[in-house]
């Protein structure tokens, strides 16, 4: 009887142990693709809604650089602004692009400011990262798009 509450433990525990390691392998793959995605080449904003108003001209002419080390740059050869951005895995039990949050932080006092948030990804890939991201104060729904140059 013990050999067989044995055997059963084992196996239970293996299979807890291989289910583990591969979630969290699958996890860090999505999360290092879409930094890599993002870290590579110079973007800009195609798209910017806010609350329903298509706010894309405020950024028009800026090119958008996303650092190894967390700062983001923008540039439009006259005006240089450095932000910080961050990608996080909001739910690791998941190994999907759409339980990641990619912060942006511009300390500023004009348009860029709006770009403040956690945005969730709608979508991301080489060449193309669209995100939104839903107001808790007053409900409006918001949309950022970055294209790559």
């Amino acid at each position: 009887m013990s050999n067989r509450i044995t055997i059963l433990l084992l196996i239970y525990l293996l299979i807890f142990l291989s289910c583990n390691k591969d979630d969290d392998n699958s996890d860090n793959n999505v999360l290092n693709q879409v930094q890599s995605n993002v870290k590579s080449g110079i973007w800009q904003i195609t798209k910017f809604i806010d609350s329903g108003n298509d706010e894309t001209y405020n950024f028009s002419g800026y090119n958008f650089t996303f650092k190894s080390s967390g700062v983001l740059n923008a540039n439009n050869g006259t005006n240089n602004y450095d932000g910080t951005w961050s990608i996080t895995d909001s739910n690791k039990n998941e190994d999907s692009h759409e339980d990641l949050d990619f912060s942006i932080n511009f300390n500023l006092i004009n348009d860029f400011n709006d770009l403040n948030d956690d945005w969730d990804f709608i979508s991301q890939s080489s060449t193309k990262i669209e995100l939104i991201d839903i107001s808790g104060g007053n409900g409006g729904i918001d949309y950022l798009t970055f294209q790559k140059n």
